[in-house]
Formats: structure tokens, C-alpha cells, sequence
């Protein structure tokens, strides 16, 4: 029986992360997945980040983690959300070829001599003691581990459903995991079946591209790694559409036949990114919906249909969506399809991503109820670490909420659990002004160098990063500027003059004043600018926010500072909240099912009230 360290199983987005980072600490790792050649496939939207995932993604790079690096060498149009809103809203997201992404992965897990490979299932764990000795696979091979990672994504008892037909699958074309769920509930976890879906994908040749609105790059493309990726110089374009009444009743003749009427489908599904016929009928008074048409790569004629994921009949979703202007001639490779499958609530984990129930075998991604490649990335690069540090005999590695949307994401997944499948949004974070994506490297490189996970030249790099962002504003609050220094600037701008000096980190605060005008136009901004040596883009935004946004900042981590204090208040594992009766009766049942390690999160555990939070402090004498 072949002996690895640490043994990950599938090669989605969690399971890459979680293989990589291992072996980049030094582990001997075995990653078994069911096919090669599907590694890390972007198995529904060809794209990255967006909305507080676009953080995560920056975050995961910051770590030493690779998603980052790879969705900026295989990007093909790069945006920044919610530019006009501040900077704690900024989401950056790429457009990504599908094809380049997963042979990049694969070639960046190749090249990592601390990973062997296995084609295969696996069918079943090996316990020892309430350890995890092994794995058994479908091929009857058995291979023993210190550590496994399980990182199944939709495979564990996948049935895919269109129309009236299911069969099983974790992927179209793709097979299902049938035994390992089974292997789990033997070991005393609990499952439950959730649900998701993937939209239509259409022949671009077929689509009347004029009839839509064209949707551009940025002008400056950005990029998600904190290295030197390349920058993207040419990009194409997606496009936006929308549905209409003919469409929506097209779609409602099928409702009869959708297995979520009729009941086939038993698993909850994803709230915030429902299926075309789930929008229609929860939206009833909304006369159209948004279809983003999306390009799948540099050379194919594939675009994927965003907006429109549905489980209805193919020939119902073909005959709707030939009534969406620009699709009257479509032509389409495949229907969307909904699938099925299992997961282990996320309340069986430690904030480690360890099991409660089994020493050294941890979850990550879907399995723990998750939907989203970057939620799932963030979770493998988060069990890969502590997985190693386990076996290692060192402290675990745990992001609190103020300290990274990762640590928020497994903060909620542990401590509130999930009954639909999780996504992250910037509303579920506390302190968005601190989480931004800028400054992801300040917050995280620091601490991976600590682990021994990102190099030192990441972290030179970060540390020679934020020292010309505090000798900049350094400069700017110690320069005085007079009023024929800035006046006409002022005033080409529409804000008031100066009668007398002011310094310049003042006449910063103004918000018609950016610093990249300040460097071309003020002289003496200028001449330090060019003496400073390279003053990148991503330099001069971090001070301008810095300085513009420094008193919320500043606000805000003294919050965090407070609040850290409940954190530092640890609870013990097997104490027994059953017998404290002045706690209320739902607070004892959640608090001894989830057995918070500290006081805040038990704080954070819903039906846990303030009162019971009170009561806890009284208890332990605090």
C-alpha cells in the first residue's frame, strides 16, 4: 500500500488549490481525479471573480495560492465592477478561455514534483482510532495517507435533470460518484441533496451580435496576481440581451415538465443565481430578465448564455430563447441542464475545514454546500495549509472575519451552516472598508511567508509595494501647495480655489481631485513622482484611498479591534451547553451542535441572542 502525506481528491478549483498548496509546504501529496484532462474545469460560466469573488481570487493570490495567476495568463477581457461606488466595492472580473485555464492548471500542477497523479474514483475512506488511515478507490487500489482533503465538487451521487429525463453524472459526459457518501454515513456524517444548474451554450456564428449591447473591456485592463502576470493587450468582447414576454410564456409551457415543479428534484437550489424558469415565476411582475452572452475562449464559435440556466425540456429552452432578440437564427450545442447531488453540512467542520468526527480528513467546496469556483478555490488553498500544518503538529491556520472574505466565507459555512448552495457577497462582510482587493497583499502575503507558502520575492515585493505608499503620503501631508500651485487645476475642476496654502494630502480629500491629476499637474507631485522610481497604477490607488478614505478606515478597524476581543475568549470542544439552563432552549441545542471554539462565534450562531451571550461571560467568570 503506496504511502503520500496528504491525498486530495477531484482536481476542480478547490481540489488544485488545496493539492498545490500542500505540496509547495513540502507534503508528499496524491491527487486522484476521474479525469485528466478536466482539471479545474470551469464547469459552468467561463469567468472569474465579480462581486466580493473577484476579492476572494486576489486574496487566494496573496496566500501564494495560483488562481489568481492563472485566470490572468488564460483572461480575454477584464472588468472592474462598481468602479463609480468606493473602492470597498470594487470587484475586478475576467472573461477566461475555458480550454487554456484547465491545461494551464495542469500544467502548473505537473511542474510541482511534490504531486503524483491518479486516474480513478474513490470509493471509501480508512479509519483508524478516529483517524484517517486511507482511501479505497474504484479500481480497487488502496493508498494510505496522514491527511486526505475531500473536494468532490457535484460528483458524489450526481443526477443530472433536463425535462423529464435524469440521469446520473456530476458533469454532462461525465460520471457520478456512487459509493463515498455511503463510505462517509458509515463514520456517522450527515448529507443532504442540493441543487444547481448551467445555462444553454450557443454557436456565435448563428447570434445577431448587432442587435445587442456590445460590452467592452476596460480600457486599462488590470489583473488579478499581485506577480508580474502578463498584461492583457487585446480583449473581446461580451455581449447583452434580454428576455420578453413571448419568452416567458414559451418557458411556462414546460413548467409541467420541469422536474423542480414536479417535484423530481428534492435539493435546494441556489437563491441568488436562479434558473431562467425560477426568475419567471418568483419575478412574475418583471417584464424581462438580463442575458449576458459570453464568449468561451479565444478560438471557438462557443458562447455560454448567462441568465439563462434551466432544467426545462431542450426543446422549450430553444424554442424561448429564438425569441430573445439576437437569437432568432441561434444554433445550440447543448441545453442547460440542473444537477443533484450531495454535500455534508458545513456545521460537521472545524474553521480549520477539519471533520469534527474524523481526525485528518478535511472538505472543501461544494461538498461543504458552496456554489462559485473562487468560494471554492479559497476553501482548498485553506484546507491544503492546514491539512499540512496537521500532520506537522503545527497550530492551524485560521482567517477571521475582519481579516479576509475567506474567513468570513468559512465563518458563515461553519457557524451558520447552509440550506442552499453559498455565495459570497460584500453584505455578508462586517468590515468591507478593511477587506478591500487592493490591499489583499498587505493583509495576507505577511502571514503565508510566515506558513512558508508565498516566496520571498511575494513578499520583497509587498513590503517594497506599501514602503512608496507610505513615504508618498508621507510627502503629500508634509507638502504645502499654494494657490498658484493648484488653483487652475481647481477650477478646470469645478471646485472652489485656495486663498492660502494648503497641503496637498488636503486638497487630496476633494472628490473631484485624483492623484494621477495632482502628478501631472503639480511640479513639485511630479518631479518626487519621477524621483521615486516606478509609481505603478496600483500604487497610486492604494494612496489615494488610503488618503481619501482614511477616517473610515481608521473607524472601522478600531470596530474590528473591539470585537477581536470576543474572539480571544476561547470555549472548550466538549463542554456541555445542555446544562446551562438560564441560556435559552434553542441556544443550548445550536451551541452544542456546532461547538464554537470562541465566544464570538458562538455569538455569530443564529437563535444565539446577546442575552445568551451575556449569560456565557457570566459562566465563565468573565
Amino acid at each position: 500500500m503506496k504511502e503520500y502525506d496528504i491525498i486530495v481528491v477531484g482536481a476542480g478549483h478547490a481540489g488544485c488549490e488545496a493539492a498545490n498548496a500542500a505540496a509547495n509546504l513540502g507534503s508528499r501529496v496524491l491527487l486522484i481525479t476521474m479525469n485528466m484532462l478536466n482539471m479545474a474545469q470551469m464547469s459552468c460560466n467561463p469567468s472569474i471573480g465579480g462581486i466580493a469573488k473577484g476579492q476572494i481570487i486576489r486574496e487566494i493570490d496573496a496566500l501564494g495560492g495560483y488562481s489568481g495567476i492563472i485566470t490572468d495568463r488564460t483572461m480575454i477581457q477584464f472588468r472592474m465592477l462598481n468602479h463609480s461606488k468606493g473602492p470597498a466595492m470594487w470587484s475586478p472580473r475576467a472573461q477566461n478561455d475555458r480550454v487554456l485555464f484547465s491545461m494551464e492548471w495542469r500544467k502548473m500542477l505537473e511542474s510541482n514534483r511534490n504531486i503524483d497523479f491518479w486516474q480513478d474514483t474513490v470509493s471509501g475512506i480508512i479509519v483508524k482510532g478516529k483517524k484517517i488511515y486511507g482511501l479505497k478507490t474504484g479500481l480497487g487500489k488502496t493508498f494510505r495517507c496522514k491527511s486526505a482533503i475531500l473536494a468532490n465538487g457535484t460528483f458524489l451521487n450526481g443526477i443530472i435533470h433536463i425535462g423529464e429525463k435524469s440521469f446520473s453524472g456530476g458533469r454532462i459526459g461525465e460520471r457520478a460518484e456512487k459509493d463515498l457518501t455511503n463510505s462517509l454515513i458509515k463514520h456517522g456524517f450527515i448529507y443532504q441533496r442540493m441543487k444547481t444548474g448551467t445555462p444553454v451554450r450557443a454557436d456565435g456564428r448563428t447570434l445577431n451580435f448587432d442587435r445587442m449591447e456590445e460590452q467592452t473591456g476596460d480600457v486599462n485592463p488590470g489583473r488579478f496576481s499581485y506577480t508580474e502576470t502578463p498584461k492583457l493587450s487585446n480583449q473581446k468582447s461580451c455581449f447583452l440581451t434580454y428576455t420578453n414576454s413571448i419568452v416567458h410564456e414559451i418557458l411556462k409551457t414546460g413548467f409541467d415538465k420541469s422536474p423542480m415543479y414536479t417535484g423530481r428534484i428534492k435539493g435546494r437550489g441556489p437563491r441568488y443565481c436562479p434558473s431562467i424558469e425560477d426568475k419567471i415565476d418568483r419575478f412574475s411582475a418583471k417584464e424581462r430578465h438580463q442575458l449576458f452572452i459570453e464568449p468561451e475562449g479565444w478560438n471557438t464559435i462557443e458562447y455560454y448564455v448567462n441568465g439563462f440556466s434551466s432544467s426545462l425540456p431542450e426543446e422549450i429552452q430553444f424554442k424561448a430563447l429564438r425569441k430573445v432578440v439576437g437569437f432568432e437564427k441561434a444554433k445550440f450545442f447543448r441545453p442547460g441542464y440542473a444537477i443533484e447531488y450531495d454535500y455534508f453540512p458545513p456545521h460537521q467542520l472545524n474553521l480549520n475545514l477539519e471533520t469534527k468526527i474524523i481526525e485528518g480528513l478535511f472538505f472543501a467546496g461544494q461538498i461543504n454546500g458552496t456554489t462559485g469556483y473562487e468560494e471554492a478555490a479559497a476553501q482548498g488553498i485553506i484546507a491544503g495549509i492546514n491539512a499540512h500544518l496537521k500532520i506537522n503538529n503545527k497550530p492551524e491556520f485560521i482567517l477571521k472575519r475582519s481579516e479576509a472574505y475567506i474567513g468570513v466565507l468559512i465563518d458563515d459555512l461553519v457557524t451558520k451552516g447552509t440550506e442552499e448552495p453559498y455565495r459570497m457577497f460584500t453584505s455578508r462582510a462586517e468590515y468591507r472598508i478593511l477587506l478591500r482587493q487592493d490591499n489583499a497583499d498587505l493583509r495576507l502575503t505577511q502571514k503565508s511567508y510566515s506558513l512558508g507558502l508565498a516566496t520571498k520575492s511575494r513578499y520583497d515585493r509587498m513590503i517594497e509595494k506599501y514602503k512608496k505608499v507610505s513615504d508618498f503620503i508621507t510627502l503629500l501631508k508634509a507638502t504645502n501647495l499654494s494657490p498658484e500651485d493648484v488653483n487652475v487645476i481647481l477650477e478646470q475642476k469645478g471646485t472652489n480655489k485656495i486663498s492660502q496654502k494648503q497641503k496637498a494630502a488636503t486638497i487630496l480629500l476633494r472628490p473631484q481631485i485624483s492623484l494621477k491629476e495632482m502628478i501631472n499637474e503639480i511640479s513639485s507631485i511630479k518631479q518626487y513622482a519621477q524621483i521615486s522610481g516606478d509609481i505603478s497604477e496600483e500604487i497610486i490607488d492604494e494612496i489615494e484611498i488610503q488618503i481619501k478614505y482614511e477616517n473610515y478606515i481608521e473607524k472601522e478597524q478600531e470596530l474590528a479591534n473591539k470585537l477581536v476581543a470576543l474572539e480571544n475568549i476561547p470555549l472548550k470542544a466538549e463542554f456541555d451547553y445542555m446544562k446551562i439552563k438560564s441560556l435559552s432552549y434553542e441556544a443550548r441545542e445550536k451551541l452544542d451542535k456546532i461547538k464554537p471554539k470562541t465566544l464570538g462565534q458562538a455569538g455569530r450562531i443564529s437563535g444565539v441572542s446577546p442575552a445568551d451571550i451575556s449569560v456565557l461571560l457570566v459562566h465563565f467568570g468573565r
